[in-house]
């Protein structure tokens, strides 16, 4: 295209994949190699439809539901954790599993079981139907925990009168919504047991913090993620609270043009469970069109890696 106009693309760092998400899809790549095709996932390893997409191609087969899985495959659990039922269901039928959960989920789940083994009712803090809150909520009796969404829920949450309680967080929230969450809880609640550590994963926490440090020098932001990806809706909303206008893409066919104009600084990030080949396939699309200059944000790389099931190692 002749006399195009220049765009600084402005590239968010840290972005894309983060450990748990890599741990996951080697989990399923390697079941492959150990069972051969087909593989079962048990929900999509990781929101995000191109990863699905390229393990489907290799032989992985999704399903909601265990019922789906004949009796002679193995099953990978997705990096968002199960209920207790899932696996338990799985071994009275005699499935070789492999839990891809995320670590840092797992832990939450473990913090959960112990609240409750102390006598506390738990006040969850996350998103109604997200695959990671029904995880958490099937680790604990029904009853002994109540979700919390916003500061309105947590004004008028009814918890009994004499419960002790805790509150845990879903590891993929928006930081600064949680922080006012937790701070009406525990305005309402000084009591209230907070968890040892902070529960919003690092990875989410930093991909956050990225968009925010380079948002003040974009005009736009398109930020690569699933729509059902809440760590990649967290930082849209990130940088449109910053009054800087952003839009979710699943990939760069997703791109509205007309919406884009002609920016001259447009930032670019993408959530956890989007490769980084998703974010080369958008600058490219973005070269098509603008005389392109590309800087990628300073920032220290994470290095955090998870170890693999023993079974798929030894």
């Amino acid at each position: 295209m002749a006399n195009r106009p220049p765009l600084h693309v402005l590239v968010a760092a840290p972005r894309g994949f983060c450990a748990g998400v890599d741990r996951a899809i080697r989990i399923v790549e390697l079941a492959l190699e150990r069972y051969g095709a087909p593989v079962y996932v048990r929900h999509e390893i990781v929101h995000n439809r191109f990863v699905v997409d390229r393990l489907r191609e290799i032989g992985a087969v999704f399903v909601e539901e265990l019922e789906e899985v004949p009796d002679d495959r193995p099953v990978v659990f997705s990096a968002h954790g199960v209920p207790k039922s899932v696996p338990q269901a799985a071994r009275e039928r005699g499935l070789p599993f492999l839990d891809a959960t995320c670590p840092l989920v797992s832990k939450v789940h473990r913090q959960a079981e112990r609240m409750i083994e102390d006598g506390l009712h738990i006040l969850f803090v996350g998103h109604a139907g997200h695959p990671e809150v029904i995880g958490t909520f099937g680790q604990v009796p029904p009853g002994a925990m109540t979700l919390v969404e916003s500061v309105e829920d947590a004004a008028s949450v009814n918890v009994p009168a004499t419960a002790r309680l805790a509150f845990l967080t879903q590891t993929t929230l928006s930081v600064d919504d949680t922080a006012e969450i937790v701070g009406a809880l525990k305005s309402r609640f000084p009591a209230i047991r907070a968890p040892r550590s902070e529960d919003i994963c690092y990875a989410t926490s930093n991909r956050q913090a990225a968009v925010k440090e380079i948002a003040s020098r974009c005009e736009k932001m398109l930020v690569i993620g699933a729509p059902n990806s809440s760590n990649s809706l967290r930082l849209a909303e990130v940088a449109e609270r910053l009054n800087v206008p952003a839009r979710l893409i699943e990939r760069a066919s997703s791109i509205d043009w007309d919406w884009l104009g002609q920016p001259r600084t447009l930032g670019v990030t993408a959530g956890a469970s989007a490769p980084e080949t998703l974010v080369r396939e958008v600058i490219a699309a973005l070269g098509e069109r603008f005389e392109i200059t590309e800087e990628e944000a300073d920032h220290d790389p994470e290095g955090l890696v998870f170890k693999l099931p023993r079974a798929l190692v030894a």
